[in-house]
């Protein structure tokens, strides 16, 4: 195992001294909002755009965030060849770990984006040998560009997270946070689309490593209050990371949109704290307002 980058803090000590981060919101959209077409990859923005993706992570900073991630999502190799840019995995993510640490500076923490692979590991398409090493590579640039953690997000089948949290902490040796994406069913209950529920990832979790757990996307901010409950009914301590959509998106004279307000996300920051949430950001549809909105709610609800 590698030693930890000499820049990174660490965000599990800062959790455990009582504190409540402020994460960031979408990345995806601010991109789209920028110029990124359809079909266009968002981790080659790192180079061909440099300005823009600095101005996403320097926007959420200046809102109020405590930590930000890295437009490296979709940064595994497997995920990149989609565009031909497999062999430019360690340059693209290392790129986004720099931009993201320049804009938050010494006193913020950045956290190393890795999202989902995209291919269906029950179905034998990949070797989990293949899926680890993407991740490893993909992990260790975003180390050596600077990041405090990596966070590997969206995940919905606990053998691909399992692999990434391994991957991450083994190349790395830096702190790794993971979340899954859920839906609520008709019944009320909250699965992934593998049928995962909340508290079925937990154990798998921790013992792959990760450092935190929670959940991002999905359905709303109140919902979230939900699925941090039953996450909490596994572990007591483990700290929790939160970032919900804007709502569930709806076409609007063909545009989507996300319903949920700054000050409706925000509303539900108490909640989630005292349900056990230690890092509050958003997913699809949230922008600098959300996050603001979000930051002056956690800061009036820790003081109190």
């Amino acid at each position: 195992m590698k030693g930890a980058s000499v820049r990174s803090r660490s965000i599990i000590n800062t959790l455990n001294q009582g504190a409540v981060l402020v994460s960031d919101g979408a990345w995806g959209t601010l991109l789209q909002q920028r110029g990124l077409e359809p079909g266009e990859c968002p981790e080659l923005w790192n180079i061909t755009h440099r300005s823009d993706v600095y101005a996403i992570a320097k926007c959420y900073i200046d809102a109020g965030s405590n930590a930000i991630l890295t437009n490296s999502f979709g940064g595994h190799p497997i995920k990149l060849k989609q565009y031909s840019l497999e062999s430019r995995t360690d340059e693209l993510n290392r790129a986004a770990a720099e931009i993201s640490r320049e804009a938050a500076g010494d006193d913020h923490f950045v956290m190393g984006s890795m999202g989902p692979t995209g291919v269906m590991l029950m179905l034998g398409d990949i070797s989990p040998s293949e899926v680890y090493d993407g991740y490893a590579l993909q992990a260790s640039a975003l180390q050596r560009g600077g990041v405090d953690a990596i966070c590997v997000e969206t995940m919905t089948d606990i053998e691909e997270a399992t692999l990434a949290v391994k991957a991450a902490k083994e190349a790395t040796g830096l702190e790794v946070l993971c979340t899954f994406t859920f839906d609520r069913t008709a019944q009320g209950e909250y699965r992934t689309m593998m049928g995962i529920a909340p508290a079925m990832i937990v154990e798998a979790l921790k013992n792959a490593g990760a450092d935190a757990i929670g959940s991002n996307c999905g359905n709303g901010m109140k919902q979230m209050i939900d699925i941090i409950r039953e996450l909490r009914s596994q572990d007591q301590h483990i700290p929790i990371l939160i970032h919900a959509n804007a709502g569930i998106p709806q076409i609007v004279d063909g545009k989507t949109v996300f319903p949920e307000t700054p000050e409706y996300m925000a509303s539900f920051v108490p909640e989630l704290i005292n349900a056990g949430a230690s890092i509050i950001g958003g997913c699809c549809g949230t922008n600098p307002d959300h996050i603001r909105s979000i930051a002056q709610a956690i800061q009036k609800s820790v003081k109190q």
